[in-house]
């Protein structure tokens, strides 16, 4: 089961849910939690459902998501026919 730094409750293991990012090596992938988020859920109403969650489960969820969309678009510029 792989990591990354600063994140060591997002895993990864090839045997669990196809090595999608999950919350420590549990069947909960990251996308079910920022699923969750996006539709309105709040921490409390998530850990109610999925009571083996943890709070900083769900930030590091968060924070994980966050730095998946730290991406740079490059413009380049087609040169016209003169």
């Amino acid at each position: 089961m792989k990591t990354i730094a600063g994140l060591d409750r997002i895993t990864f293991d090839p045997k669990i849910m196809a090595g999608q990012a999950c919350i420590r090596g549990m069947r909960i992938p990251v996308s079910v939690v920022i699923n969750l988020i996006a539709n309105g859920l709040s921490t409390a109403e998530i850990i109610e459902d999925y009571p083996y969650l943890e709070p900083e489960d769900i930030q590091q969820a968060l924070r994980y998501a966050a730095w998946l969309t730290q991406e740079r678009v490059i413009f380049w510029q087609i040169p016209q026919a003169v």
